[in-house]
C-alpha cells in the first residue's frame, strides 16, 4: 500500500506533543503503540489520561493500561459498533443523525491536522524520508505556537 500516516498526540489546546509518520501499511492500533513507546511517559510524566479514536481501541487501549498505566477512552459515536437495538413494543426505533456530527474531544486533533495542512509542506505527502515529515510537524506547531505568542500583548 502507498502513502503515509500521521499519528499526533496533542494537549488538550490542539499543541502537537509528539509526532510520528510512517507508512501506510501499520494499523493504527500498532502505529499509536510505537508513538507511545518512544518515551512519552517519561517526557510527560503528568500524563494520565488519552482519548482515541475509534481505530485505536481493542488491543491499543489494553497495552496503554497495561504498560503504562494510563486510562484511555475511546471517542466514537453512540451508534457505532452496533448493528440491531432492540426495542419494546409500541416503541420507535432509534434514527441514525446525518451530517457531520461533532464527538467530544476528537475535534481537538482534527483542528490540530487541520492547522497543519495549511501548511503547503504538509498538505500532501512531499517528502522522502518519514523523519522529514516529522520535522515538518514540528517546525510547522512551532511556528503556530509562536504566532499565539506574538500575538498576546503584555
Amino acid at each position: 500500500m502507498k502513502g503515509r500516516k500521521r499519528h499526533i498526540l496533542v494537549d488538550t489546546q490542539g499543541f502537537v506533543l509528539k509526532a510520528m509518520v510512517h507508512s501506510a501499511d501499520i494499523h493504527d492500533r500498532d502505529g499509536g503503540r510505537l508513538l507511545l513507546e518512544q518515551g512519552i511517559a517519561q517526557q510527560f510524566p503528568r500524563l494520565r489520561h488519552l482519548w482515541v479514536d475509534i481505530g485505536y481501541r481493542g488491543r491499543f487501549v489494553r497495552w496503554v493500561e497495561e504498560t503504562l498505566h494510563w486510562t484511555v477512552e475511546v471517542s466514537k459515536h453512540w451508534w457505532q459498533g452496533i448493528r440491531y437495538v432492540w426495542v419494546a413494543p409500541g416503541q420507535e426505533a432509534p434514527t441514525y443523525p446525518t451530517g457531520f456530527q461533532v464527538l467530544p474531544w476528537r475535534w481537538i486533533v482534527e483542528r490540530t491536522l487541520a492547522w497543519l495542512s495549511f501548511n503547503r509542506r504538509l498538505s500532501k505527502d512531499y517528502e522522502l524520508l518519514p523523519a522529514t515529515g516529522e520535522t515538518w510537524i514540528y517546525l510547522t506547531t512551532s511556528r503556530l505556537m509562536l504566532r499565539r505568542l506574538a500575538s498576546v500583548k503584555s
